[in-house]
């Protein structure tokens, strides 16, 4: 099978929080500060306008301008890809918006608000990857969870590069890497955790091979989010279980004291690091104070473990 020509992913993903000026628009030039900072940090590659970045509440011409500030900032360093979401139709459009602007590929989102069967969730991605020449990666979530056959499927399509799993089923998960390995000889995808703090859980998700993940945590800590990524690598189990210990599971325990937390502290964090990146869009609202005051201090203990496992 004829394999598309894409820059392979590697190293920490960066997926940049939005920021929104006092006017409540996104502040460009605070984006392509935020952009700049994570590549110089050691990103492997900008997710634009996704999860983190608050996709469901731009509106097209917002989205536009964010994924081309993303592409001009990182000017070929890594790849960009950029979140798309909503209906098949909607999903469609921010596609190719996405490629107007120069991203190289896209993260599909789930569909909004229906729970399809597979026959619908493969013929929604594969309407929205036949939009555009874009690679796309696939996120399975929430109303969005493939079978392997589905994924077998989607694989036929040339411009489906990989997985991202943020349902959290790692016997699902295995047997969705057996079967494309089985069904589709030669045909390699890339497989992502895409988990929330994905590095709570990386460890289990390398034990069946899959070696990519999403870090919201190099938003704010990518001295952190680096110093565990390269513990990974380099079999260093012990600094892993300190960062893990001493910072993640910590992180993951504060994300789950409110709604919406998964952004909003993040968001939060930039803002501590010394990047207004002003509020997040409703329906998300604020962390509480006593939160950020506890982020604060967690952020501080994640760079003294770092500093001490140097």
């Amino acid at each position: 099978m004829t394999q598309p020509a894409h820059r392979p992913l590697h190293g920490v993903l960066f997926f940049p929080v939005t920021p929104f000026g006092p006017d409540g628009a996104p502040d460009l030039d605070l984006f392509r500060r935020h952009v700049r900072a994570g590549v110089d940090a050691g990103a492997g590659a900008v997710f634009a306008c996704c999860g983190t970045g608050e996709y469901h509440a731009l509106d097209l011409e917002e989205y536009r301008d964010l994924v081309a500030a993303a592409v001009e900032e990182t000017a070929g360093e890594v790849p960009v890809f950029a979140g798309v979401g909503h209906g098949t139709a909607l999903a469609s459009r921010f596609a190719r918006l996405a490629g107007d602007a120069g991203a190289d590929g896209l993260l599909a989102m789930p569909p909004y608000l229906v729970v399809p069967g597979q026959r619908g969730l493969v013929r929604h991605y594969t309407e929205v990857a036949a939009a555009t020449g874009l690679d796309v990666i696939v996120y399975q979530r929430d109303n969005a969870v493939l079978t392997p056959d589905s994924v077998v499927r989607l694989a036929r399509l040339r411009n489906v590069v990989g997985v991202k799993d943020g349902h959290g089923d790692l016997e699902l998960m295995q047997r969705i890497v057996s079967a494309v390995r089985s069904e589709l000889p030669g045909r390699s995808l890339s497989y992502f955790n895409g988990l929330p703090t994905a590095e709570q859980t990386q460890l289990a998700y390398r034990g069946i091979g899959v070696r990519l993940y999403s870090s919201a945590a190099f938003c704010f800590a990518p001295e952190v989010a680096i110093a565990f990524h390269q513990a990974l690598e380099g079999g260093d189990e012990p600094t892993a279980r300190r960062l893990l210990d001493g910072f993640y599971r910590p992180l993951v325990e504060l994300r789950q004291q409110g709604p919406g937390y998964a952004v909003s502290l993040v968001k939060a964090g930039v803002r501590l690091r010394g990047l207004d990146v002003g509020p997040v869009r409703a329906p998300l609202v604020e962390p509480a104070p006593e939160h950020v005051a506890a982020l604060r201090e967690l952020i501080t203990r994640g760079l003294a473990l770092v500093e001490g496992a140097a």
